[in-house]
């Protein structure tokens, strides 16, 4: 045990006495938390939504048709029970729900006039206003459409719900992706290079030829990134719900526990890239490919997934990046616990195993 704080020592000096790596570590992070918090938004074309339909009459019928028509919705349910929305928006697969109350048809026969509520999951505000703007034309069209039958003019009065993030700012979306980016970043690249500088200099097959058990070794060079990278969350933390205002509605240490999982899964993959390369360059170059470029573009929180090609949204599936980002907007921003997310921390779970089962094989093999 003694050599093995020995060895953590040795790595945390390795760490601390190069400024570059330094500024890569802590410098990197805040530059980009307050660039994407005040700097970048996105867009959406279309999601999956809910409709409750309380009317169940001529005039909803013909309003749920509609929709469903649209090329900008996917109509995933339509149901009578409102306690449902609640379900539906925590699951992560509705973006957006439509009430029609009861007597729809009734109120614009008699009194020509009737309400609708849009509620929108608002954690992402882009998404949600882009939604609820298409939402709003639709029923205007059919607003419309009854006045050109009828020869009267209706009025549908819609009300709108931003669930999550009802100021519509950015920070709630991109903090939650930066975090991810963040720590892959650290965790993956750092590790990789760390652990192919000593093949380089020789001093890796010194240290795996003494009495000290091979495995350990790698342990250790493991642990400085572990700490780093949960002293990095903290100031993520830090700064969002300081500077960016982010609210923080979930459990910090449930936060902070589905944090240390998708490490140790970023650390594993690092490990692995280091199990296949023999060269810093050779492991850099294959850290980014591997990891920066998908997590941008499949993470989900600069381009939505749901408006990619089938075949990136099955891709998507393999990002780590991705199921994070889902647990970190459901637990800072909805509050939700891990009854709602046992799903995306299984599958992280499952890749950190992976990872280290295929991590150790290779070096394994590599030894002999």
């Amino acid at each position: 045990m003694r050599q093995f704080i020995n060895f953590i020592k040795k790595e945390f000096y390795h760490v601390l006495r190069d400024p570059k790596t330094l500024l890569m570590l802590f410098g990197v992070p805040i530059a980009q938390i307050v660039l994407f918090g005040f700097a970048l938004s996105n867009e959406i074309k279309n999601a999956n939504i809910v409709i409750i339909d309380n009317g169940m009459d001529m005039a909803s019928q013909q309003l749920v048709y509609k929709i469903k028509a649209s090329k900008y919705f996917n109509v995933k349910e339509v149901f009578m029970n409102p306690d449902q929305i609640d379900a539906a928006f925590k699951s992560g697969t509705v973006k957006l729900a439509l009430v029609i109350p009861s007597g729809f048809n009734n109120d614009l026969v008699h009194l020509h006039k009737s309400g609708l509520q849009i509620i929108a999951d608002a954690s992402d505000p882009n998404t949600a206003t882009t939604l609820t703007n298409y939402m709003t034309a639709i029923i205007e069209d059919y607003q419309g459409q009854l006045w050109q039958e009828n020869g009267m003019p209706y009025v549908i009065n819609s009300e709108q719900r931003m669930l999550y993030n009802p100021e519509l700012v950015g920070a709630p979306n991109f903090v939650p992706g930066v975090m991810a980016m963040v720590l892959l970043l650290i965790c993956v690249m750092m590790t990789s290079i760390s652990i192919v500088k000593e093949k380089e200099l020789g001093t890796l097959e010194v240290l795996l030829v003494s009495p000290f058990n091979p495995f350990m070794v790698i342990i250790s060079k493991m642990v400085p990134y572990i700490v780093v990278s949960l002293i990095n969350v903290c100031i993520i933390l830090l700064l969002s719900v300081f500077l960016l205002d982010l609210p923080m509605k979930g459990s910090l240490l449930l936060l902070f526990g589905e944090s240390l999982l998708f490490i140790i899964t970023a650390l594993s993959l690092g490990l692995l890239i280091s199990t296949i390369t023999d060269t810093q360059q050779t492991a850099m170059t294959t850290s980014f490919l591997a990891m920066l470029l998908p997590t941008m573009l499949l993470g989900g929180y600069l381009f939505p997934i749901e408006n990619m090609p089938w075949l990136l949204r099955v891709i998507s599936n393999i990002v780590p990046a991705k199921w994070f980002y889902i647990i970190i907007k459901s637990i800072m921003l909805k509050g939700l616990g891990i009854k709602y997310i046992w799903k995306e921390t299984l599958i992280l779970a499952g890749m950190a195993l992976f990872f280290i089962v295929v991590s150790i094989k290779n070096f394994k093999i590599r030894l002999q």
